[in-house]
């Protein structure tokens, strides 16, 4: 500790005066100052260094791996054969895949059987397709006995694909690693507890394998834990993102089974605001409790023609399949019947493992942590480092760099996507390190820059306590509202103010408060910048303002630091002062300079190509009443291709409602002879001011779904059912109140019966059927090599409608 506070330094004016001694004002004050930053920043970026490197992949192992371990390189081969090519539920394809998934689990003595059903949809997929939802669907499903059952453990994955691409990392990865776990399990002792290995089918579709099994399959009627793996991407740690509710137990098995344990609460509630959907949806709905994995890295690909098995990153689906394994042994072996807690857990990865503790713990630490930050803002007062109006306005500036920070994060995305427009139908780009490295030095440019302009004003210690008090305050708001997320800041700011109180206490002339302040910014690092690691993958380039911000939250707790590469504060005056200024901004300017340079070196290397095809998307509708057709798209701003079809916006929910609603780029097209779908009265009957029909819609050609829908201006849908299972009748706006959609449909057509109100003698229905592929239609340019297809249900769609007045 300094000397007492004289009357003049008890309250220091906030411009430095002839009256003012030339005190540092910062927390700490070392004698070499620019020693002691070196030290500090080496200290931090080793624990930087460690807590990114505790992301990494682990390292495939090779075929000839012992026989109870997980082994990518032999998961590979099963990825290989399920990614030979697209494989949508019902198509050929995808019964080859189903039969070699059928066989390997068989291979191993497990008791294999196909679920073969008609169900709904689980969660909202298929909401926008135009009404209800159903699929025929033949899930694998295979059981692993237990010695003394306790309960079932499922691990599930779908081994369905998209109709626009092979589906090598989604979902051939979680498929093919549950064939390795299962054929790790099998070589070993017999787990205590049932192990059933469920291959789900129409996950693309609409969920309705999950939905099938976990309503009515027989081994699913007790419940149990559920291990759900997914793939969004092609590379990148495997995230567990989504838990069942109350879920502490469950991440107490996680942390310490999975070998990989990359997982976060903060995640969990994110995804849990999202309008997302996967398998896991229909089991979490359920008697279910469980995990949902993934890896999600190289976004660009996903639901594309590049998701190759060529495009997997081996060591994602080695920390998939490790993670899968140790999982499946330890809940395989513990007590069942009590899983659910009665809260959820706080949590996040460190080096070396997974830090957790339990959510009623949450605010009341959001609360120390702003009694600390008051405590250390009171000792700063008390000190004479800053006065009560510094300190106020230390606060207020705070925020200064929170706001602009993600704004310009968003700014610098819309210039780019101005430059290369085709960015905006990609999740992320190719390539995208350089831009997320362009924002990282946006973020630090403004942070430096806002420092260096205040610091000599407000004053280093007012600046810090500033911070640190915004970082308490959000993490007060977001323990009541999103409390897994409230250890993003509360510890920061917990672990800030408590190396501040410990350097102001500590003699400022020696190494200890520079230690303090350094520890405590580790504390931030460790957590803050993993975090910003995986928000760019998560959440795309589109809301790289997002990372930023949690950048500056970062920046903020390391103002201490940060300071340290200014010349001492307070006293300076003429030449030594000028000098000190124009040292201030260069970190700003170098920072400043690299967000520029790196946003146009990512320009420069991620250009559209052959490789890395510009995404476009484009889908050919016939009306086959009157003859007419029309290409459509979703893009908003046609690239160049697509430009030559559409020239025009148009709605066509009156004319296609198994497309959705909403307004599409539309461009006349030559008509194709097509054959719509046929519309067979099997029954006609009329009731107590009721009509039933009863219908057999049979597909003319090889389609991926039919739908079906009624006209409000003839007749209100009062019940119905598809392949004798009732269907919800929610009314929609506009001419086709009532809809269905039939995924899968078996050739010899889906029965549906319809129980109406008739308002018209005619009851008009319109038929519709969608295939895939566009190749074969009059007027189609194959696309030039650096022209690719967006990854979309509806890319290459090509739908023949028609009227049945009835």
């Amino acid at each position: 500790m300094g000397a007492p506070p004289s009357p003049v330094t008890a309250d220091v004016p906030l411009r430095p005066g002839p009256g003012v001694p030339p005190a540092d004002r910062a927390l700490t004050r070392p004698r070499r100052r620019l020693l002691a930053a070196a030290a500090a920043l080496v200290a931090l970026a080793a624990v930087g260094a460690g807590s990114l490197l505790d992301l990494r992949t682990p390292t495939p192992r090779p075929a000839d791996a012992p026989a109870d371990e997980f082994s990518a390189a032999r998961a590979y081969a099963d990825v290989q054969v399920i990614a030979a090519r697209s494989h949508v539920a019902g198509s050929p394809a995808n019964d080859q895949v189903r039969a070699h998934v059928e066989q390997k689990l068989r291979g191993l003595g497990l008791e294999t059987d196909v679920q073969d059903t008609v169900a709904p949809e689980a969660g909202q997929l298929s909401g926008a397709a135009g009404g209800a939802t159903v699929a025929r669907v033949r899930n694998v499903v295979a059981r692993l006995p237990g010695t003394d059952p306790t309960g079932r453990v499922f691990l599930v994955a779908h081994y369905d694909s998209v109709q626009t691409g092979p589906g090598g990392n989604d979902d051939a990865a979680g498929t093919s690693a549950i064939l390795e776990v299962a054929r790790a399990l099998s070589t070993g002792p017999r787990p205590r507890n049932d192990v059933v290995f469920v291959l789900t089918d129409a996950e693309e579709a609409c969920l309705c394998g999950a939905a099938a099994f976990a309503a009515s399959h027989p081994l699913a009627a007790d419940g149990g834990v559920v291990l759900n793996l997914e793939a969004r991407g092609a590379t990148g740690p495997v995230i567990m993102f989504e838990t069942s509710k109350n879920n502490a137990k469950l991440v107490d098995v996680f942390g310490r089974a999975a070998p990989h344990p990359v997982g976060t609460s903060f995640a969990v509630e994110i995804y849990r605001a999202l309008p997302n959907d996967t398998d896991f949806t229909a089991f979490r709905d359920q008697k279910f409790v469980g995990l949902n994995s993934a890896y999600i890295d190289g976004g660009a690909i996903y639901h594309t023609p590049l998701d190759t098995p060529a495009a997997m990153d081996r060591g994602s689906l080695q920390q998939h399949g490790d993670n899968a394994l140790g999982m499946a042994r330890e809940f395989g072996r513990t007590d069942l019947t009590d899983l659910r807690s009665g809260y959820d857990a706080t949590y996040f990865p460190v080096p070396g493992g997974l830090v957790r503790y339990p959510g009623w713990l949450v605010l009341p630490l959001a609360l120390l942590a702003v009694l600390a930050v008051a405590a250390l803002g009171w000792l700063i007062r008390r000190s004479g480092r800053a006065s009560t109006g510094q300190l106020v306005a230390g606060f207020g500036l705070a925020l200064v760099p929170v706001v602009v920070a993600p704004v310009a994060a968003q700014l610098l995305w819309l210039a780019i996507t101005a430059i290369r427009p085709g960015y905006a139908e990609l999740l992320d780009p190719y390539r995208p390190v350089w831009y997320r490295l362009a924002v990282l030095a946006l973020a630090a440019a403004i942070l430096f820059t806002w420092y260096a302009l205040v610091r000599r004003r407000i004053g280093p210690a007012a600046l810090a306590a500033g911070g640190l008090a915004w970082l308490a305050l959000l993490g007060v708001l977001l323990a009541v509202a999103v409390p897994g997320g409230a250890y993003l800041t509360t510890l920061p700011a917990l672990a800030g103010a408590l190396g501040g109180l410990v350097a102001l206490r500590t003699r400022q002339t020696g190494p200890w408060p520079v230690v303090a302040v350094t520890a405590a910014t580790a504390v931030g690092v460790v957590i803050l910048l993993p975090t910003v690691v995986l928000l760019f993958p998560a959440l795309g380039m589109a809301m790289g303002g997002v990372a930023a911000l949690v950048a500056v939250l970062l920046g903020l707790t390391a103002l201490p630091v940060v300071d340290l590469l200014h010349p001492q504060a307070g006293g300076q005056r003429g030449l030594v002062a000028l000098r000190a200024r124009r040292l201030a901004v260069l970190p700003a300017g170098a920072a400043a300079v690299a967000a520029v340079v790196l946003a146009g070196v990512g320009l420069a290397v991620d250009r559209f190509d052959a490789a890395h095809p510009a995404p476009t998307h484009l889908m050919y509708a016939l009306d086959a009443g009157t003859g007419q057709a029309r290409w459509l798209s979703h893009e908003a701003d046609p690239q160049p291709w697509t430009d030559g079809y559409v020239d025009g916006v148009a709605d066509v929910g009156d004319d296609f409602p198994g497309l959705g609603d909403g307004e599409l780029r539309s461009g006349p097209a030559q008509a194709a002879t097509l054959p719509a779908p046929k519309l067979d009265v099997l029954a006609n009957t009329s009731a107590g001011g009721e009509r039933t029909l009863r219908l057999r819609l049979t597909p003319q050609r090889a389609v991926r779904l039919a739908t079906l829908h009624v006209d409000t201006a003839t007749a209100t849908v009062l019940r119905a059912e598809v392949a004798g299972r009732a269907v919800p009748v929610e009314p929609r706006a506009g001419r086709w109140g009532f809809g269905l959609v039939f995924h899968a449909a078996p050739t010899e057509g889906v029965e549906v019966t319809l129980t109406l109100r008739p308002i018209a003698t005619q009851v008009a229905l319109r038929a519709m059927d969608a295939s895939d592929g566009l190749d074969a239609l009059p007027g189609f340019r194959p696309r030039p090599a650096a022209v690719g297809v967006v990854g979309s249900h509806s890319s290459e769609t090509l739908a023949v409608a028609r009227t049945y007045p009835l």
